[in-house]
């Protein structure tokens, strides 16, 4: 059977076929249309049958008499959007406890995290996989699904980060504007602005009225527009409120949906001691460039790059790869930023297992990078067996980058990350705030000390 031309592979594929082989029951759960009933439909459908919750009529069917309903769809079977009949999985249970040596009797798709989760932990804990399938990544969509990051060891049996296809800077933007959902990618012409704006009128707000009991749509569109200017931004929820006019806990609970429903990352500053990554501020990130450039009203990639969003836009793009890369290979991501209060930073640090990877991203108009010098002497050392890291941070050039770390028995390349571009354009990278000394002849109380010699008057 020839493969569809509509299809693009996925990376969480083999993880897929692995948790359907030794769980009862697979979760799949990840924002609306980011391609959940597709790839199982792909790789399953020609054994399971497939039930959508999502019509009124069958959701009714399903909540009126549920053991006839399942009676009904006997497994296999995917049961689609099951957050539209909760109430289900209580039986599915029961009926999977009748025969628990079976796997893969029960394939599960919802698009809300938090009611969802809720529900699976009551009645299906340890007998169902947890899986998330988020937007295509940039290796998925060049076909390149099975792609090494930059810091993994070249042993792995993956393709090199050399690999990575270079992209010029017109097209690299255009594909941040048009961001990772399936749909803008099939066909490649589809008006992505005009995509982006259905979304989020009809399925954001419509998981906030499932979620949430918003009376003025028009309040939360600002709040989602307030969010995006300060994507990537120290989160100040209490500014955010005071701009808005809002009650601080309704711009906590309307947070809480965004998470929820997987369109806004959370990253924490990184901290040896790890109850401190949960008190201390952290950053918010939207999950993908798409929607941020829509909420952001980037509609060119000439704007985008030269405007005030182009480093957060950047940002985004790096975190939202390695989040996805992660994630579709049934790897839970441990990401953080360190950022001191004097404002020196590094964007982000991932937890790789043996160390840690230091990562800045900055805005390029070149390929290559140099060096200019260590990190901070107070950020961690824990990287993956070396003692220091070195940013490549030249002005005018992407380096997501840190050279020289060991990462088991290799040594590996200079990490630089896939999004590149090399066409000479009006860029410039983020500056960041330079550390001051103190006065050399100061006291404690902050005055300044007499000069050695001078008389007291």
């Amino acid at each position: 059977m020839s493969e569809p031309l509509s299809y693009i592979p996925r990376s969480l594929e083999p993880v897929l076929r692995e948790a359907a082989s030794e769980f009862p029951a697979v979760v799949l759960t990840g924002p609306r249309q980011s391609g959940k009933t597709t790839i199982l439909r792909h790789l399953f459908g020609s054994r399971y049958q497939y039930v959508s919750l999502d019509p009124p009529d069958v959701r009714a069917l399903a909540r009126q008499d549920p053991r006839s309903f399942l009676a009904a769809h006997a497994p296999p079977v995917i049961y689609d959007e099951i957050q539209c009949a909760p109430n289900l999985l209580p039986y599915v249970k029961e009926r999977i406890d009748a025969q628990r040596h079976v796997a893969g009797q029960y394939l599960l798709t919802g698009s809300q995290n938090l009611l969802l989760a809720e529900k699976v932990t009551e009645s299906l804990a340890g007998r169902a996989a947890m899986l998330r399938l988020l937007p295509l990544s940039r290796r998925e969509a060049q076909g390149r699904p099975n792609a090494a990051l930059p810091w993994e060891a070249q042993a792995e049996k993956t393709e090199e980060p050399d690999s990575a296809q270079t992209l010029a800077l017109g097209p690299l933007w255009d594909c941040f504007l048009r961001g990772g959902y399936p749909e803008l990618h099939l066909p490649p012409e589809r008006n992505a602005f005009r995509w982006q704006a259905s979304y989020v009128q009809t399925y954001l707000e419509r998981d906030v009225r499932t979620l949430r009991q918003v009376g003025d749509l028009v309040r939360f569109q600002s709040f989602l527009r307030a969010l995006a200017a300060r994507n990537a931004q120290l989160l100040n929820l209490a500014a955010i409120a005071r701009d808005l006019g809002l009650a601080l806990n309704t711009v906590k609970a309307w947070l809480s949906v965004l998470e929820a429903t997987y369109q806004v990352m959370i990253v924490r500053p990184y901290f040896a001691h790890v109850g401190k990554r949960l008190v201390k501020t952290p950053k918010a990130f939207f999950t993908d460039t798409g929607t941020l450039c829509y909420l952001a009203g980037l509609q060119s990639p000439e704007h985008a790059v030269a405007g005030p969003m182009g480093g957060a836009v950047m940002e985004t793009a790096v975190l939202s790869e390695i989040v996805r890369t992660l994630t579709h290979r049934g790897i839970e991501p441990q990401i953080y930023f360190w950022r001191t209060t004097a404002g020196t930073e590094v964007d982000f640090i991932v937890d790789v297992g043996r160390g840690l990877a230091p990562i800045e991203v900055k805005l390029s108009v070149r390929h290559a990078a140099r060096v200019h010098g260590r990190l901070h002497p107070d950020v961690p050392t824990r990287f993956a067996g070396h003692s220091h890291a070195w940013i490549r941070s030249a002005s005018g050039r992407l380096a997501a980058s840190a050279r020289s770390f060991r990462y088991g028995p290799a040594l590996c390349r200079t990490v630089s990350f896939s999004f590149r571009y090399g066409r000479a354009g009006a860029a410039r990278p983020r500056q960041r705030p330079s550390i001051r000394q103190p006065p050399r002849a100061a006291t404690a109380c902050g005055r300044r000390a007499p000069d050695a010699g001078t008389r007291r008057r």
